[in-house]
């Protein structure tokens, strides 16, 4: 483990060297521990997804999800399949069972569910007024344990409106929604749909490590939170692209479809 402490001096580098918003906050540390590849998807075989993986949510954004999101999910190649040895999560503007969208949600719940490590995944994001990608944790003791009990790491979460900028968050008991716990990455001279890059978090029985191309632009402790720290049992992955939503507003006339989310990789290390 490095230094738990960085001096006034490399926190100033670090923030020049990888152009993050970073904070002084001293309690900031690379863990870097987690070194074991336990399950993995490079989306190396053309077609459908790896269904002893994966798994997709079916339905309506706003009957069941909340956040007021216009799209409805589906399992079809149209909205998510594999192609050149990459994962393809496409939003569409069509008329599909009432709403005037349709996207995809896959997730791995009841097939691969973790207490802590690292979870990272390499990715080129669409963008536009109005769409919403993210690749994100769920507790698996939502059904039991209603959200935000169950709590929810965002590895990445991003406005389409605002291509260079990307947030990880944590939601729980007394943080969630619009007061969830979160920061931003700032991408200079750059966006985060015109190239690759990769997304993760380190997670320990107290800290969330976030990272974008291993830089780390956030810690967040139970110190950190306003509520009870529920981030100590299993969550599951999930990877979708909304549209429309509170957190994004509604697609406008600028707003050009189809808009993918392409995945070179998924990974998780203990």
């Amino acid at each position: 483990m490095k230094n738990r402490f960085l001096n006034a001096f490399a926190l100033i580098a670090l923030c020049i060297t990888v152009l993050i918003s970073c904070s002084t906050d001293e309690s900031q540390e690379v863990v870097n521990n987690f070194k074991n590849i336990v399950v993995s998807d490079e989306f190396d075989t053309d077609g459908a997804l790896n269904s002893a993986l994966w798994t997709f949510d079916i339905g309506r954004g706003d009957n069941g999800w909340g956040n007021n999101e216009l799209q409805y999910y589906t399992d079809r190649p149209e909205n998510v399949k594999i192609e050149n040895g990459l994962l393809h999560i496409t939003a569409r503007e069509e008329s599909f069972e009432g709403a005037n969208f349709t996207s995809a949600r896959i997730k791995t719940q009841g097939l691969f569910e973790k207490q802590y490590g690292r979870f990272e995944a390499r990715i080129q994001l669409p963008w536009g007024q109005g769409i919403w990608p993210a690749f994100w944790l769920l507790g698996n003791d939502c059904e039991e344990n209603t959200w935000p009990l169950c709590g929810e790491i965002d590895i990445m979460e991003y406005r389409g409106q605002e291509p260079t900028k990307v947030l990880g968050s944590l939601h729980g008991p007394g943080y969630s929604a619009g007061e969830a716990v979160t920061k931003s990455y700032i991408l200079e001279n750059d966006r985060f749909d015109t190239g690759f890059h990769v997304f993760g978090i380190e997670w320990g029985p107290d800290f969330v490590n976030f990272y974008v191309d291993d830089a780390l632009y956030n810690r967040i402790t139970p110190e950190d939170v306003p509520g009870e720290w529920v981030f100590d049992h299993p969550f599951y992955i999930i990877m979708n692209v909304a549209v429309g939503g509170s957190f994004v507003g509604p697609p406008n006339a600028e707003t050009q479809f189809p808009q993918t989310m392409l995945v070179d990789y998924i990974r998780v290390y203990e």
